[in-house]
């Protein structure tokens, strides 16, 4: 590492870093993409930062940010990392025990990935809910334990209370009786844009086996994202959909690189496969020669 790098805190598995790539890059920065227009002229605590980077973002959209996480290295590493942004500074503490802070000191709270840390998650909310102001908004998510451990057979180590789709809005409103939710997942989609115009509307299409088109994404969530308030008139008007995408294409960039690679592995195994035979057939020839040459031996001794 030269002087002119960043710190990078070492990825464990329990919490995102921004040098991660592919479907959990996507995932963690495009919750904070989406949040970043929230934020802008706001009070905001990023409950669990984790590494920083999206209280940086949160920050650089024009917000003054706090973040907050158990991880004493973690809060250290943020900041070391982000201390020329300005309005944003970092606390180590327990994000289900905020009682030190002052009731409603926040316009926004965002909590991406934290709720399947914690077995207290009604205290975390319930703490959530009195450092709001009375209309301030909270953004949470939280992976579908349907989809991302039940049907995958996958456990993280690292989760210790995962949520189904019902467990988590009902935990939602007993503190925040409105909320819009959210499916996230990655995916392969082709999109038609108006090159000259930020969207206003969208619509969807999706292909099923039997030649169906559903007119929405129809797809099975791997997460939910959550947009909270106390009351449905508080809610901000929120799009049905939201895009997230980087510039440098590095998803489908990786997936081209890994398509050539396997048409050249492919070409290349036709080839050996061809050297083989040609190899057989030689040995054939050589093993019939020597049989006649023994033959023609054994009968001129």
């Amino acid at each position: 590492m030269t002087p002119a790098d960043p710190p990078i805190l070492p990825f464990t598995g329990e919490r995102f870093t921004p040098e991660c790539v592919r479907e959990i890059w996507y995932e963690h920065m495009h919750r904070y993409a989406y949040a970043a227009p929230f934020a802008h002229g706001k009070r905001v605590l990023d409950a669990a930062c984790g590494e920083g980077y999206g209280s940086a973002l949160l920050a650089q959209a024009g917000a003054e940010v706090l973040g907050i996480d158990i991880d004493e290295a973690s809060v250290a590493h943020a900041r070391s990392r982000y201390t020329a942004v300005p309005s944003l500074r970092f606390e180590q503490a327990d994000v289900t025990a905020l009682d030190h802070l002052a009731d409603a000191d926040f316009d926004l709270i965002v909590s991406f990935e934290t709720l399947e840390h914690v077995q207290a998650q009604e205290r975390m909310l319930a703490g959530f809910r009195r450092l709001l102001k009375p209309d301030g908004i909270l953004l949470i998510s939280s992976p579908d334990k349907r989809t991302y451990s039940d049907e995958r057979g996958y456990h993280n180590e690292f989760h210790v209370r995962e949520l189904y789709r019902d467990q988590f809005e009902a935990l939602l409103r007993t503190q925040f009786p409105a909320h819009r939710l959210y499916a996230q997942k990655l995916l392969f989609q082709s999109l038609l844009w108006d090159p000259d115009r930020a969207p206003t509307s969208a619509s969807a299409a999706t292909l099923h086996a039997d030649g169906r088109v559903a007119p929405t994404a129809d797809y099975a969530a791997l997460y939910f994202l959550a947009v909270c308030a106390a009351d449905e008139r508080l809610l901000p008007p929120v799009a049905a959909l939201h895009t997230f995408g980087d510039a440098s294409e590095s998803v489908y960039t990786h997936y081209n690189d890994e398509i050539r690679r396997h048409i050249a592995a492919g070409h290349r195994l036709i080839a050996l496969d061809q050297e083989i035979q040609e190899l057989r057939a030689r040995l054939a020839r050589a093993e019939a020669l020597l049989a006649e040459q023994a033959h023609t031996q054994g009968r001129n001794p």
